[in-house]
């Protein structure tokens, strides 16, 4: 139970999360990711140094360069404990709830 708290806690950062959005596109270098992000090459460093030891980003070196990429098993666990604390449906009422905010903005 500590270990996925761990992991929430971990996610609960914004930038992280951006990270891994754009992660999930494809496998990117830190100046990709800064860029992308704007913001400072040191943060997405130290951001992903977060994201790696957590064992959700792995890395590998491709010449000169370093690409991250998501651990997707890892992702996958996060997805499952998620699962199993949310049964109350409340799934469906934020798909309710977001289309009738679509709808007032139209």
């Amino acid at each position: 139970m500590k270990e996925a708290a761990e992991l929430f806690k971990i996610l609960s950062v914004d930038k992280r999360i951006e990270i891994v959005e754009l992660l999930k596109k494809e496998p990117s270098s830190v100046n990709a990711l800064a860029e992308a992000l704007k913001i400072t090459q040191s943060a997405v460093s130290q951001h992903l140094r977060v994201l790696k030891s957590a064992g959700l980003v792995k890395n590998e070196r491709q010449g000169y360069w370093i690409y991250y990429s998501l651990n997707r098993d890892t992702l996958e666990k996060c997805r499952q404990r998620l699962n199993r604390i949310c049964t109350c449906g409340c799934l469906g009422q934020f798909a309710s709830v977001q289309k009738n905010l679509k709808s007032a903005k139209e």
